[in-house]
């Protein structure tokens, strides 16, 4: 399988195929619906959560190294982007228990996995 390469700064790096138009996340060279020459784009960033789960204890060590306060739960989730791809994200929330499927999110690029946080009202409204 060939990709793209991605660049974090530049914002979630997919492909959308020349012939049916279809968006994935990441980026390939390839359709994965009819198999056509995908070209590189750049995905909106805007989307809803689809579904969601929380870590609550801390991963296997090594390879995790729990940060200087020791571990803290944090959720991921998938985030369907208005391309109709679905992102999976870290979820940046400060409550745990607001999490909402539905919920607006904005979606960035990250070291690792995409990042994920409430939209804000300004944001909804451009």
């Amino acid at each position: 399988m060939t990709t793209h390469p991605r660049s974090p700064a530049a914002g979630l790096q997919g492909a959308r195929c020349r012939g049916c138009s279809v968006a994935v996340y990441p980026a390939d060279a390839a359709c994965p619906r009819c198999g056509g020459p995908a070209e590189p784009a750049v995905l909106k960033s805007a989307g809803t959560l689809w579904t969601w789960t929380v870590q609550r204890y801390a991963p296997k060590s090594p390879p995790y190294q729990p940060p200087p306060g020791g571990f803290e739960p944090f959720a991921v989730g998938y985030v369907e982007l208005d391309e109709g791809v679905r992102v999976a994200a870290l979820l940046e929330v400060d409550d745990l228990d607001a999490i909402r499927i539905g919920m607006p999110l904005t979606v960035r690029a990250g070291d690792g996995v995409p990042r994920a946080r409430p939209t804000t009202a300004a944001e909804e409204n451009s």
